[in-house]
């Protein structure tokens, strides 16, 4: 017997939606509620923004998931005639509860089907939509670690390699490297470092097993956010300019906007705010996506640092609020309106200044961070070039 639908599972099957500007035009996006289908409410908004699905009307305030399946059901088969979308068609139904996706570390653009006994349904819906699907979960290639994870893959193979070295170790491999009596994961047999005592009677197969899991768990640790610098400096890099994609991250999918105003010095990486929470906050548009600790600031349409109004003036920006004091001229006192004019000047003012800096800051900080990368890369070749001279 089916289980009678509850108030909040009726809600959540309601998604509200939001006008912003985008590149000057007005659309409705889909706000996500009660941790609703990131992935599906990813694309859809991706192909609200470029054009290719428009909801209708235009006064419509909410959507639900049948008509935004149907609206892209029709847009995949108008736009792909000659080719099989069945596959993408049937794993549909299965975005309403997120999709299982299985990045690489070394590709910034390859993922591994989780699922392939569905025919990587999952990927096929990006491929037949047209959207690129993103990650900046990589590794550095030049890193202690990089050839480990190169050997290792994806995510999938790492958490199987972890789960093989725990079995091996008897549950002891989840326990801190203190136990294990070394003081720092080891990076493998090539490292020259001594074996960790547990594995003294083990195979050499088993034995590589565990040294290389103990490196995948220290990259996993130091990268809980699903995204490192050298995987954010490759995106802000490899990205086309004003190019939209769906990012993987946090095992969420978010739509990323690569803004580029006028020179390739001026780019930025953001990422569309879809919280519900923000659905009356009209000045909050977009995300930056600048660093992999989580800091980032909020834009409106114009990539213009906001803020979050809140209290009697939620949604409005500070050019509605003062209309909103001039519709009162009977209770606002002039003293009051001409400094609220002021402040509002001196915050455009600083926000325009604020994000220049941001921009310059950004720049200097990859630079230095890509230098950093080089000097650790020849350094350690020239110590591994010292190893092998024979002093006689």
């Amino acid at each position: 017997m089916s289980q009678a639908p509850t108030v909040q599972s009726s809600i959540a099957e309601v998604w509200y939606l939001k006008e912003i500007k985008f590149n000057g035009k007005p659309y409705s996006i889909i706000t996500q509620n009660f941790n609703g289908p990131c992935s599906f409410i990813a694309i859809c908004n991706i192909l609200i923004l470029r054009g290719n699905v428009e909801i209708q009307p235009p006064s419509r305030k909410t959507v639900s998931y049948e008509f935004l399946s149907n609206l892209v059901a029709e847009y995949l088969l108008l736009t792909s005639p000659d080719v099989d979308v069945s596959a993408a068609l049937t794993v549909m139904p299965v975005t309403q509860k997120g999709m299982d996706l299985n990045p690489l570390f070394t590709s910034a653009t390859s993922f591994h089907p989780s699922s392939p006994s569905n025919g990587g349904g999952e990927l096929k819906l990006f491929e037949h939509v047209g959207i690129p699907l993103v990650h900046g979960w990589l590794v550095d290639p030049d890193s202690p670690e990089g050839p480990v994870m190169k050997r290792v893959k994806d995510y999938d193979a790492a958490v199987q390699l972890i789960a093989e070295a725990d079995h091996l170790t008897q549950g002891r491999f989840v326990l801190p490297d203190e136990a294990w009596g070394v003081t720092e994961p080891q990076a493998g047999p090539s490292s020259g470092s001594s074996v960790p005592s547990p594995t003294k009677h083990f195979s050499e197969e088993d034995k590589r097993k565990v040294e290389d899991a103990i490196v995948v768990r220290q990259f996993l640790d130091s990268s809980q956010s699903q995204l490192t610098y050298h995987g954010l400096f490759h995106l802000a890099t490899s990205l086309p300019p004003n190019s939209l994609c769906a990012l993987f991250r946090n095992s969420h999918l978010a739509v990323l906007y690569k803004h580029s105003p006028s020179t390739t010095e001026d780019s930025a990486l953001y990422t569309l705010v879809t919280d519900h929470s923000f659905l009356n906050e009209t000045a909050v548009v977009w995300e930056s996506l600048e660093d992999v600790e989580g800091g980032s600031s909020f834009v409106d349409s114009d990539f213009v640092r906001s803020s979050p109004a809140g209290g009697d003036f939620a949604g409005q920006t500070a050019e509605e609020m003062i209309q909103a004091m001039e519709g009162q001229p009977g209770t606002v006192d002039p003293r009051d309106y001409q400094l609220a004019q002021q402040i509002a000047a001196e915050e455009e003012w600083r926000v325009r200044q604020e994000r220049s800096y941001r921009l310059q800051k950004r720049q200097f900080d990859m630079i230095q961070k890509q230098q950093q990368i080089e000097e650790e890369r020849k350094a350690r070749k020239a110590r591994k070039k010292k190893g092998d001279c024979v002093i006689m």
